[in-house]
């Protein structure tokens, strides 16, 4: 590597310190959820930088002051407006959660759970939190929970076909989104708030999420406002302390009902589905519930959140397989002494989240136990993939004869994927590339829409598919973008492959599981090193553990020095590497606010005058928002030297480079046009975007400098990765094998954070989650490979 000839940084670090943990996480005795937001250092790390649905912000790292419960951020940023002649994207957005909503009270209504919501426990569920204790403590479990082994999993069955989502009715000249609340609500909403001393601005999210009887929900159960984003227990507390006087204790069972599933969802803004029962009865402690165990009994009860059982694994052995051997050997020769126990842990999820994992086994399983449809002759096929050169071939032999395939490789592996639909467009397949982001997918229609890769090739269709085969997954499913779908319901395609397939979270991946048709085949592709899903989940991380279906690890390098040192990050190690035309370059700094200078000096000239690239094709990347070099602060200096003006709108002006975000965790990058009476207008990826003005605030940020997480899935011609001194907790290898791998041609790298990257890069791994697709899997499919 080059470097160029500034001070090296004197600050030294002796240890990582990975600071609070989200909950969850392996390092913590117990998940202190009041982490998870972000409001514990300027940034969140891997695992929080991006909020989760329904967190009312923009879907990324929450700013130190974030946990204020000002009401500040836009209520809902998936209504942001588009033209009269174009749904909106939240609007998209919006029916597609319609749909998912009402397919979850369906399977609600036929589940034979335990519990039913509003019902009292049963004695399954009763039972759980006592056995748990005497699993902890080593005693034999009550037989009547955990005596007998859970039934297995039926086989996926035919699932329901949905009806296409219809779009949603356009409200207005400028399509802002569906009609909120009435006046009325909110205004009685807003005397409640002041008179428990909480900021009436919260009014219309209040509203909003509780409906018509929202004032009399919260005089009812004051803590109901811990359902607000940003709201926390004791700004709550003090609602409840305000309306309840004497009546408000630590140990009321609405309280501990309401900490619970806060808690719940702070998990999922960590990226877990659910927690283990012994965490979150320990974190509840620590946020002042007297009796934990009675709260999460109440929770379970009032069916505000679901309890599971899973039998733990010997060491190496698939998650959720069967104990006592292959089929048919029998348990006690296996198992040792007849009725001996194997191992469980109880989790605790939000029926949210645990139905939609659920639903995505269901559609894998599906897709892996039937026959894919013969589109075209083995003999056909066998030739396709004789045409393609290296793994691109097994990649094409697997999906012959696969419902489910996974693919895994650096940037350059994405060739193989494109002569994978090039090869099914030649055979007569309607074949289809969908990405999580338009980010990914404009990157990949690049290459679908370009020459073959490999020169040799010789295919029966070199060209195949043009780049409108790639789609977002989200317009995919809303049906603004891709095939629509067929009479059933279903897609109106044979072969789907989902590029950036680590950024899928449960709920995605189950309606996209759910959506395929008969016969259909899903391939998922990515590399497992970089960043998973903002949402919760590890869908792509699980199915290469559960061992399910066949796995195509691609053998195409990534090239060049970039390559050379992405790929040493990838397993642990940071080496030197040459790079001669400066394609890799440290800049070392003492500070976060020399680094601010550096940064700006390098995107405005000594990038554009040495390497070639211009500051609008340059993209800087940083650990989070917040903090004396986060995106607000590097965003203000690139916009004072690149753009200067004074901010009118919102603190906008034209040709400001923004990121729209129109639902939690999606971004779309643009240029502010203009901005008038209607709103603020983006030139975005596919059109204009008019931005009411009061959504701007939530849902609009400058884009010159960005998240790892914003940048997933997008590739930019140079990058400067900024690491400030007060970035060392948000470290890890899979966020610096993210940031480094952005780049194309040149990575600066703003270097603050001394032998703390090296250590991240070799001892830092992602933070585990807590999930349950492959125990779910497990009984459905059998095991390959």
């Amino acid at each position: 590597m080059s470097t160029e000839p500034e001070p090296a940084s004197k600050d030294t670090t002796d240890a990582v310190d990975t600071g609070p943990e989200t909950p969850g996480t392996a390092q913590a005795p117990a998940p202190d959820a009041g982490d998870a937001d972000g409001t514990a250092a300027p940034d969140t790390g891997d695992d929080g930088e991006t909020a989760a649905p329904d967190t009312g912000d923009d879907g990324e790292t929450a700013a130190p002051d974030s946990a204020s419960a000002d009401g500040t951020a836009a209520p809902d940023s998936a209504g942001a407006g588009e033209t009269a002649a174009q749904v909106s994207e939240g609007e998209a957005e919006l029916a597609a959660q319609r749909v998912e909503r009402e397919r979850i009270e369906r399977r609600k209504a036929e589940k034979q759970g335990p519990i039913d919501a509003g019902g009292k426990l049963s004695g399954t569920a009763a039972d759980l939190l006592a056995a748990v204790r005497a699993v902890e403590s080593g005693e034999k479990p009550a037989a009547a929970v955990f005596g007998t082994p859970e039934p297995a999993r039926r086989p996926a069955p035919e699932p329901v076909r949905r009806p296409r989502p219809e779009a949603a009715e356009p409200t207005g000249a400028a399509g802002a989104g569906p009609a909120g609340p009435a006046p009325r609500t909110v205004e009685s909403v807003r005397r409640v708030l002041a008179e428990g001393g909480a900021p009436e601005a919260l009014a219309p999210r209040t509203a909003a999420l509780l409906g018509e009887g929202a004032e009399d929900a919260l005089r009812a159960d004051p803590w109901q406002l811990l359902r607000v984003a940003t709201v926390r227990p004791e700004q709550a507390d003090g609602f409840a302390r305000a309306l309840l006087g004497a009546e408000c204790g630590p140990d009321d069972e609405r309280r501990g009902r309401a900490v619970t599933v806060w808690l719940l969802e702070q998990a999922a803004l960590a990226g877990h589905t659910a927690l283990e029962l012994p965490r979150l009865t320990a974190t509840l402690a620590q946020r002042g519930v007297p009796d934990p165990d009675a709260a999460v009994q109440s929770t379970l009860a009032e069916g505000e959140a679901l309890a599971f059982q899973d039998a733990l694994d010997e060491p190496g052995a698939r998650p959720g397989a069967p104990a006592d051997g292959p089929e048919g050997t029998g348990g006690e020769d296996a198992g040792g002494e007849e009725g001996e126990e194997r191992p469980v842990r109880v989790l605790i999820g939000l029926e949210r989240y645990a139905l939609a994992e659920e639903s995505l086994a269901d559609g894998l399983a599906r897709l892996v136990n039937s026959a894919p449809k013969q589109d075209g002759s083995a003999a056909d096929w066998e030739q396709a993939a004789a045409s393609a050169p290296g793994s691109a071939a097994d990649l094409i032999r697997a999906v012959a004869g696969h419902g489910l395939v996974l693919h895994t490789g650096g940037e350059a592996s994405l060739a193989e994927p494109v002569a994978l639909l090039r090869a099914a467009h030649a055979l007569g397949l309607r074949a289809w590339a969908a990405a999580p982001g338009p980010l990914g997918r404009d990157r990949f229609a690049a290459l679908l829409g370009g020459p073959p890769s490999d020169p040799d090739a010789t295919g029966p269709d070199a060209s195949g598919p043009d780049a409108s085969a790639a789609v977002t997954v989200t317009g995919l499913l809303t049906g603004t973008e891709g095939p629509g779908r067929d009479a059933d319901g279903a897609l109106d395609l044979d072969l789907l492959v989902v590029v950036d397939a680590p950024q899928l979270d449960v709920e995605a991946g189950a309606l996209l599981a759910e959506s395929l048709p008969d016969g259909a085949r899903l391939v998922l592709a990515g590399d497992p090193a970089v960043l998973w899903s903002v949402g919760p989940g590890r869908v792509f991380a699980d199915l290469l553990a559960a061992r399910v279906c066949p796995q195509i690890a691609s053998r195409r390098p990534d090239p060049g020095p970039l390559g050379e040192l992405v790929s040493g990050i990838g397993i642990g190690e940071l080496g030197q590497v040459e790079a001669p035309g400066k394609e890799i370059v440290i800049v070392p700094v003492r500070d976060a606010g020399e680094a601010v200078h550096r940064t700006v000096q390098l995107v405005a000239d000594s990038v554009p005058r040495a390497i070639g690239v211009p500051a609008e094709e340059t993209q800087v990347i940083t650990p989070g928002h917040g903090g004396a070099a986060g995106t607000r602060v590097l965003n203000a200096a690139l916009k004072e030297r690149l753009n200067p003006g004074p901010g009118r709108f919102g603190g906008f002006d034209p040709g400001d480079r923004v990121v729209h975000t129109p639902a939690p965790g999606r971004v779309l990058p643009g240029r502010v046009v203009k901005a008038d009476a209607e709103g603020l207008h983006l030139s975005c990826t596919g059109g204009t975007v008019i931005v009411p003005r009061d959504r701007v605030d939530g849902s609009v940020r400058h884009g010159w400098a960005l998240t790892a997480h914003q940048a997933l899935g997008g590739r930019w011609p140079a990058v400067v990765v900024v690491l400030p001194g007060d970035a060392v907790q948000a470290l890890s290898r899979p966020w610096i094998y993210t940031a480094f791998g952005r780049a194309a041609r040149h990575l600066s790298v703003v270097h603050g954070v001394d032998q703390a990257l090296p250590r991240a890069v070799a001892e830092i791994p992602a933070k585990p989650r807590t999930t349950r697709l492959p125990v779910l899997l497990a009984p459905q499919v059998p095991v390959t490979g």
